[in-house]
């Protein structure tokens, strides 16, 4: 009798009460679980989400909603942009990302924000004026030597 991999898939599979469907083979390092198929290691909620939703587009990849890495339940995961998932997570890029104020308290608006063009984060104006006046009280303090 040949091997299916269906059987094979779905006796990892574990039901939880959150509707998660449980990954109980191999989980990655990343908290992702891993399954063999066509002579490759694969990440078990792409091989469930193929299965059941049909191919993912190239230019996007998959959301866990449940924030559960080891969830394989197609119904738990979304084909978005990296940049979703990414603002969507709970890492440092989205926490940034959330913010509303900077350090200092003051908000995040159009005319009070302006993008670094070194790497494209957002900068407090005002903080970055009072900066700008601290820097130049400091240097009229400074006296040089006559060369």
């Amino acid at each position: 009798m040949p091997d299916l991999w269906t059987d094979r898939f779905l006796a990892r599979l574990i039901g939880t009460d959150s509707g998660c469907w449980q990954w109980t083979g191999h989980i990655a390092a990343n908290g992702y679980g891993q399954f063999w198929l066509d002579g490759r290691t694969q990440y078990a909620h792409r091989v469930a989400y193929t299965a059941v939703r049909g191919l993912i587009p190239a230019e996007l990849e998959l959301d866990h909603l449940c924030r559960n890495r080891a969830c394989a339940n197609p119904d738990h995961l979304e084909a978005v942009p990296h940049r979703t998932n990414v603002l969507r997570g709970v890492g440092f890029c989205a926490h940034k990302a959330r913010q509303t104020h900077c350090i200092h308290g003051h908000a995040f608006t159009t005319a009070n924000t302006y993008r670094d063009p070194a790497n494209g984060t957002r900068k407090c104006r005002t903080c970055r004026a009072a900066a700008r006046a601290r820097s130049r009280h400091r240097r009229r303090g400074v006296h040089r030597a006559a060369a």
